[in-house]
């Protein structure tokens, strides 16, 4: 049997990860300082294995966020990464170059959650197919969902 092994990063591609071994349990945190972290609803986040990570491209920058937590992210183009507390290390579900099977199991701080946030996926869908071939010549900067030898791309600037 091969060893599970994960890679992502940060949207520039500045700071990059591969981990080996089994991922805890994904979840969604409510908290104030995650929906603040993440600038959003709420985060989504997977416990990475105590000895399974290794940071192949740079390294985060870290924020403490409070007396035992603290949460990083990159420096250049600001993409939140993990979430380090005293029982281990989370990262960002959305950082992940694969993702697909890492559908949040539980929800955390439940209590402090937007009071909307359960009926937001019950809003009608944009269908104008004109905004999505406009989306399509978008030139973008952000690094792709795969390791690179050498990032950024010859002529962008970080």
């Amino acid at each position: 049997m091969t060893e599970a092994i994960r890679s992502g990063g940060c949207q520039c591609g500045a700071v990059r990860f591969r981990i080996r071994g089994q991922l805890g349990r994904p979840s969604i945190c409510h908290c104030r300082m995650c929906q603040k972290q993440f600038g959003n609803f709420f985060s989504a986040l997977v416990t990475a294995p105590d000895d399974g990570l290794e940071w192949t491209r740079g390294e985060p920058t870290y924020f403490q966020s409070s007396v035992n937590i603290d949460r990083g992210f990159c420096k250049n183009c600001g993409t939140p990464l993990t979430y380090r507390h005293p029982g281990g290390l989370e990262i960002a579900i959305g950082a992940f170059d694969e993702r697909d099977d890492l559908a949040p199991q539980i929800q955390v701080n439940y209590a402090s959650r937007l009071p909307w946030v359960d009926t937001i996926f019950e809003q009608p869908v944009h269908q104008d197919p004109d905004f999505y071939a406009r989306q399509e010549q978008i030139i973008s900067f952000q690094h792709p969902d795969h390791d690179t030898d050498v990032w950024p791309a010859e002529g962008l600037k970080i």
